[in-house]
């Protein structure tokens, strides 16, 4: 067993796990001088790399003195965290990074809180030590405060520290020192973390915790072996929720570096991928037919935040999707569900699905993916889910952590506070950043990343993460303008956009194809206006001295698809194609829509 390292890197979103991985897969011989190989290779995903996030956690292993290291690089986001709760299962040690200007951050606090609840050792690293703004010193303090905050125990809080360039590849033990390679934190690694556990020649125990899946074998299965040895076209049991399966081992898979190798068989230790075993969920364990044990299932938080999804039958639905009916929808997100442990569904209707994961990022993220695979679909306003306590309603709170300039204090302090915030700390180290924790409803956040960038000219930075369940805070102000609404179908005109602009904002340029429904812009007052957009000019056959000038149109506001989601109301809807983002409203005739407004006040 002494030959098996089994760790996760943990951080904050954005402090360097994906460039510290690319750094220890060169530097242990993974690559060879010549081989050319991306930045952050473990961002396989187009849409990873476009957002220069990690989304899905991924396995890969290097191999030092001999000892082979199974390393999973982790999702940093809070949306993400079911992502980190189940590969937490696979490991027997954390690296704990985290950015040496920041410090500690709220999604450091979730994920080091699992890790030590499970009584995984740490290892801190303190990245980006060549930031002009570096503190480490201050952000060591900071982390032991967060450690002692956590309850940890006195052999946790006896962890070695690291100070790492991961961009250069660069890192020294301990805050002072002359930067050199990572020898020495390959060798603590090999110190400080345990071997596994486990008794190879014990009944089979394997608890999966990822699914993945090859174009050429099918649904593979991920996960680790705590006791036995697994052989392939070997039989197995398969305990599941409803009772005992049997199902048969085709190929196992271990991972050398980035690429899965096939072997006859693997002990208690590795972490493998399994093919050839048909239908299991995470959270099945693989046992032996004549003598199941099975394992404890894998727990995740609850969700925090719903969507509705819904096929798209707006007039110009079915034109540029190549999944378009219910049925498809709800088979695609009965696959995500299947995959994504922190991802739960709720069949409304034939048509209407109740999607509820732990934040709008995760669900945007979804649904762009569902786009670029060829769906059409049309989703609500997200909704964050309550939860009956005790006869009261409650709903689910969290911590909000913002950094801004502290000319900026004032208005993100009145906007937080009319959405139900209450500060909790406020800290102002003197260099022109501020830094402060509030306490607000999830609810009260729907919709306000944008405005917060918007009223900090883009200089703020805001984290978030989910802080339990309170009993319902009361009425929060929604979206305080309207919507410009086209009243007829045809094709935007120049003049007709040309005389709305003083109305308010703009989401479409001339040329653009629009229908009676459809939102083509935000009106600057609080309530909806229907108006045309396909009028033209009447042709006399007069001459003015101004018939001839150009008429100029600002640049029409961009609606992303994080953005549409964030800024339509109850009675709106983002229709998603694989080539358009539009918002539109529930109701499309303009002459029932009042109807439907006082019947459901």
């Amino acid at each position: 067993m002494s030959g098996f390292r089994n760790l996760a890197i943990i951080a904050h979103v954005d402090h360097g796990k994906t460039t510290l991985v690319d750094a220890m897969l060169w530097q242990s011989g993974t690559f060879r001088a010549n081989q050319r190989v991306a930045e952050r290779v473990m961002d396989s995903g187009d849409l990873e790399r476009e957002r220069g996030i990690t989304i899905l956690a991924k396995n890969t292993a290097v191999r030092y003195q001999g000892v082979k290291i199974n390393i999973v690089d982790t999702p940093g986001h809070a949306d993400f965290g079911g992502e980190v709760e189940r590969t937490l299962q696979m490991v027997d040690g954390v690296l704990l990074l985290v950015d040496a200007a920041e410090g500690p951050l709220p999604q450091t606090r979730f994920v080091l809180q699992k890790a030590l609840a499970l009584g995984l050792p740490p290892i801190v690293v303190l990245n980006k030590i060549d930031r002009a703004d570096a503190r480490p010193g201050a952000v060591l303090d900071e982390v032991y405060d967060l450690f002692i905050d956590l309850d940890a125990s006195d052999q946790q809080l006896d962890f070695p520290v690291f100070c790492t360039d991961a961009r250069k590849g660069l890192c020294r033990r301990g805050l002072e020192g002359e930067l050199g390679n990572l020898q020495p934190l390959f060798e603590e690694i090999l110190a400080k973390l345990p071997a596994p556990t486990g008794d190879p020649a014990a009944p089979l125990q394997l608890l999966i915790t990822n699914l993945d899946y090859s174009d050429y074998l099918g649904r593979l299965a991920v996960g680790r072996i705590v006791n036995g040895t697994l052989h392939a076209n070997c039989a197995v049991g398969i305990a599941r929720v409803d009772g005992l399966g049997r199902a048969k081992v085709g190929v196992v898979y271990s991972h050398e570096g980035l690429e899965r190798v096939e072997v006859e068989s693997a002990i208690a230790g590795d972490i493998v991928a399994l093919a050839g075993l048909g239908e299991v969920a995470i959270g099945d364990s693989l046992v032996d037919p004549d003598d199941p044990r099975p394992l404890k299932r894998i727990a995740v938080d609850e969700p925090t935040m719903a969507m509705v999804f819904s096929a798209n039958n707006s007039p110009f639905g079915g034109r540029d999707g190549q999944y378009v009916t219910a049925r498809q929808i709800r088979a695609r997100l009965e696959k995500e569900a299947l995959h994504n442990v922190s991802i739960q569904l709720e069949i409304l209707g034939n048509d209407a699905f109740k999607v509820m994961g732990r934040g709008e990022l995760q669900l945007a993220i979804l649904i762009e993916t569902m786009r670029r695979e060829g769906y059409e679909l049309s989703v609500s306003r997200p909704e964050v889910v309550t939860r009956e306590i005790g006869g009261l309603r409650h709903e689910p709170m969290e911590i909000v952590q913002v950094d801004c300039p502290d000319e900026f204090v004032g208005v993100v302090t009145q906007k937080l506070g009319i959405r139900r915030g209450q500060m909790t700390e406020m800290h102002n180290p003197g260099h022109g950043r501020v830094r402060l924790a509030f306490r607000v409803p999830s609810r009260g956040l729907i919709g306000f990343r944008s405005e917060f960038l918007t009223d900090t000219r883009g200089t703020g930075i805001l984290n978030h993460l989910f802080d339990g369940w309170e009993p319902w805070q009361g009425d929060i102000a929604g979206r305080t303008t309207g919507a410009l609404v086209a009243d007829r179908a045809g094709r935007c005109t120049t003049y007709a956009l040309y005389h709305l602009e003083p109305r308010g904002t703009l989401f479409h340029g001339p040329g653009t194809e629009a229908y009676e429904g459809m939102i083509v812009g935000e009106n600057a007052r609080d309530n909806d206006l229907d108006v045309n957009v396909t009028r033209e000019k009447k042709l006399t056959n007069m001459r003015a001295s101004t018939a001839d000038e150009a008429l100029r149109l600002a640049p029409p506001r961009e609606m992303t698809l994080d953005r549409a989601i964030e800024w339509i109301d109850a009675d709106e809807l983002v229709e998603i194609t694989p080539s358009a983002i539009r918002l539109r409203k529930r109701v499309l005739p303009s002459n029932q829509r009042p109807k439907t407004r006082r019947t459901k006040e």
